[in-house]
Parts: structure tokens; C-alpha cells; sequence
């Protein structure tokens, strides 16, 4: 009898089955693609290998801030391309290497849930038929493509974040409707290529969730930097390269060579025979209690396809938690400390509340801001550059409930508010922590001590 059957190898399920091998567990995972998910062949890794081209073509170009003079600075967009490639490669090898050293077994193809018999859970795939005690579902999410009048006859032109990886040119000009996390990342790498970015979103602000001041504020950077913002806008047609959109009861139009749709992601949960098991559902997802449990005995959920929070770092969490339980340690899922970042030049990274969700909650809390430029590290190497730190802090208890950084790497010293948050540390407890000097993580102390 198999312990654990996981369906799909993206990071819920690929951490659940090398947590769980590791620990002696007989474990099968089902992968009817790549291993590694979207977020390691079509989405985290691939973008954010481009992006870092970009960074370091822009960089260049601006040297002479730096006191670097160069001449005939210019991209090899096909170079980019074959690059990101190479680097997916070696980490679904990584993968793939995990799996084998852990004693996983990897059965490529498309796996289907028979129902639950006296065998226990069955798995068909590829004509064979497996029997486990228990199953993790984690199937992902896939782009959400709205109805849009004209989009099916759009054709090539409209692209998802799937396609856009795959093209070997650069397009002149791209519009990109919705500017979440995805749009932005596009949208900031092509900006820093030459190419004409039109953002068209239907909030009244980009990177819808996150910190509304900071979002603003890099919105306003990017303005700068030459890309167009439409806010409030709803897309109501697409006619051939042209996004038709009203705002404000006017109606506008915007052309692009390349139309990304980036709208959101929706969890995978048909076709699989998911409906043989009789799973709960929620919220176009799969419910799940706090140890990632379904309704039905013996069957897990993990990552994309609850629905909750599309990120790989929390897919990863989840199927760890799944693992912990199967194996005797208790563990429950918390998301107060879920950090989310945005790769852009400059990066955004948040985690715990921000002021509106503080609002909408009704906590009390306290504010703290401080410009990047109070980090000496941060100015040495970001000349002209601007950024901010907040820091929200429970009113009652004086614990810190929230910290969103706006500034280069951002993304790499959010993990220290993550665990402030997590380990509930108090303002004060975070004034007597010691950072090294200089870093632009002394920022989050400087904030603290306002």
C-alpha cells in the first residue's frame, strides 16, 4: 500500500513528497508536465531570470551615475530568452534529483481519481491503477481568461503569461490588461527593453492587495519611467490589436503589437475525477480546514488549488503541513505571515496588514514611515533612487502587525518581518535587535525607532 499519492509536481507537491520520503514514507507523485508547476516552468522562475537581465541592462545603461561610462550598451533579447530556458532546465533537474534521493516515485502523465475502495484511494495513470492511504491534491491554477467580446478572434496577438515566456522577439509595444503582481513584472521588464507599456486595470490601483500607499508609489516611478496607467478602467473589447476599454463613462482605445491578459489565476480542480471523491468546494477552490484536510478522509489539498493564496512559498508551506501531520508532528497552517513581493526595478515586498486590511478588520495600530534614503547601504547603491519602509504596529499590544518596503532588494530582508510577525515581537523587543551595518535592512530598526 502507497502512504501518500500526490497529484501534480508544482511546489506543494514536490516539497510534500521530498518531505515525506525523507521521513520513510512510500510516495508516488503524478506530473503530467514538467516537474516543478507553473511557478517553475511558466511563472516565479522564468520571470524573475528576465527580470534580473533587465535590472542588470538598465544598470548599465545608467553606470555613469556610478562613475561607469560604457558605450554601444545594448540586449540580446534571443541570448534572454535561451538563458531563462537554461536556467528552468537545471532546476527541474534539481527537482527531479530530490525526487530519486528521496526514494519518490515520479509517474509522468495525466493522473484520474477512480473513488475510494477496500484498497484504499485509487489513482489511474497511464493504464495503471495505484492504491493509497492517503492523497494530496495539488493540481495549481491556471490563467483566468474573461469573457471578453473579440478575444478567441484576437488569436496570437492576445497572449497569457504562459505564451509571452515562449516569444523570441520583443515587441514594440504591449498592453497589458490587469496590473496585479504578473501584469507588473511583465510590464517592468518589456518597460526596461525599449518597449511601449500600456497598463489598462479595473482597480483604482495597481497591485490590488498590497499596501495602497506603496503601490501608488511605484506606479508613480514607473510613470516616470514611461509607462502608461489607465486605473479604473474596464476592458470591454478586444478588436484584433486594439483593447477597448471604458473609464470614467468614456469609452477609450489603446493598441498594442502583443496583448497580455493578466487578470488573475483560477485553482485547477475538473479533470481530474476530482468529483469521485464527493470534495467539498470553495470558493472555486478546494475547502480545506487549518491542516490543509478536506471533507474527505485521507485526502489533502495544497498550494493554488484551495483557492486562498497563489503563491509557490505557500503552496510549499502547505504540503509541508500535510507531511508533518501524516508523519506525527501536529501542525497547522497559519497565513498572518504570508509575504508577498513584487520583482519589479525597484522591488515591493509586504507581509501581515496593511492599513486598509487593518481597517476593514477594525484594528487599532500605529504608523511608522521612513524614507529608503535613511539606509546608508541603500543610498550607495541606488543613486537617485527612492523607496520607503512601513511599519504598522498593534495599537494594544504594541506587537508588529505589518511591514511593506518599497526599494531594492526588498524581497531580501522581508523574511526578518516575517518572523516579527510570526513570533509576535513587540516594537520594543524589535529596537533591541542588533542589524548588520551597512545593509538597507536597517531600515526596518531606523522605522521602529520613530
Amino acid at each position: 500500500m502507497i502512504d501518500l499519492l500526490i497529484i501534480g509536481g508544482g511546489p506543494a507537491g514536490y516539497v510534500a513528497a521530498e518531505r515525506a520520503g525523507h521521513a520513510g514514507l512510500k510516495v508516488v507523485l503524478f506530473e503530467k508536465k514538467a516537474m516543478g508547476g507553473v511557478c517553475l516552468n511558466e511563472g516565479c522562475i522564468p520571470t524573475k531570470t528576465l527580470l534580473y537581465s533587465a535590472k542588470i541592462y538598465e544598470n548599465a545603461l545608467h553606470g555613469d551615475k556610478y562613475g561607469i561610462m560604457g558605450d554601444n550598451i545594448r540586449f540580446d533579447y534571443e541570448k534572454m530568452i535561451s538563458r531563462k530556458k537554461k536556467v528552468v532546465r537545471k532546476l527541474v533537474s534539481g527537482v527531479e534529483s530530490k525526487m530519486k534521493s528521496n526514494h519518490v516515485t515520479v509517474v509522468k502523465g495525466e493522473a484520474l481519481i477512480e473513488g475510494r475502495s477496500a484498497e484504499g484511494i485509487e489513482v489511474s495513470c497511464n493504464g495503471e491503477k495505484y492504491n493509497g492511504k492517503n492523497l494530496l491534491i495539488c493540481t495549481g491554477s491556471e490563467a483566468s481568461v474573461p469573457p471578453i467580446p473579440g478575444l478567441q478572434e484576437a488569436g496570437g496577438v492576445v497572449l497569457t503569461n504562459r505564451e509571452i515566456l515562449e516569444m523570441t522577439e520583443r515587441p514594440a509595444s504591449l498592453v497589458v490588461i490587469g496590473g496585479g503582481v504578473i501584469g507588473m513584472e511583465f510590464a517592468s521588464f518589456y518597460n526596461s527593453l525599449g518597449t511601449k507599456v500600456t497598463v489598462v486595470e479595473m482597480l483604482p490601483e495597481i497591485l490590488g492587495g498590497l499596501d495602497f500607499e506603496v503601490s501608488a508609489m511605484l506606479r508613480d516611478i514607473y510613470t516616470k519611467k514611461g509607462i502608461t496607467f489607465n486605473l479604473n478602467a474596464k476592458v470591454v473589447q478586444i478588436a484584433g490589436n486594439t483593447v477597448v476599454f471604458e473609464k470614467e463613462g468614456e469609452t477609450h482605445s489603446v493598441e498594442g503589437e502583443k496583448i497580455l491578459l493578466s487578470v488573475g489565476r483560477r485553482p485547477v480542480t475538473s479533470g481530474f475525477g476530482l468529483e469521485n471523491l464527493g470534495v467539498e468546494l470553495l470558493r472555486n477552490g478546494i475547502k480545506v480546514d487549518e491542516k490543509m484536510r478536506t471533507n474527505v478522509p485521507g485526502v489533502f489539498a495544497a498550494g493554488d488549488v484551495t483557492g486562498f493564496s497563489l503563491l509557490a512559498h505557500t503552496a510549499s508551506r502547505e504540503g509541508e503541513v500535510v507531511v508533518n501531520n501524516l508523519t506525527g508532528r501536529d501542525d497547522i497552517m497559519r497565513y498572518n505571515a504570508i509575504p508577498g513581493v513584487v520583482y519589479t526595478n525597484p522591488e515591493v515586498a509586504g507581509v501581515g496588514e496593511t492599513e486598509e486590511s487593518a481597517k476593514a478588520k477594525g484594528i487599532s495600530y500605529k504608523v511608522a514611515k521612513l524614507s529608503m534614503a535613511y539606509a546608508g547601504r541603500f543610498v550607495a547603491e541606488n543613486e537617485g533612487g527612492s523607496g520607503i519602509c512601513k511599519v504598522l504596529v498593534g495599537e494594544k499590544h504594541g506587537e508588529v502587525i505589518g511591514v511593506h518596503l518599497l526599494g531594492n532588494p526588498s524581497s531580501e530582508i522581508i523574511y526578518g518581518a516575517c518572523i516579527a510577525i510570526e513570533q509576535e515581537i513587540t516594537l520594543k523587543e524589535m529596537q533591541e535587535v542588533v542589524f548588520p551595518h551597512p545593509t538597507v535592512s536597517e531600515i526596518i530598526k531606523e522605522t521602529v525607532f520613530l
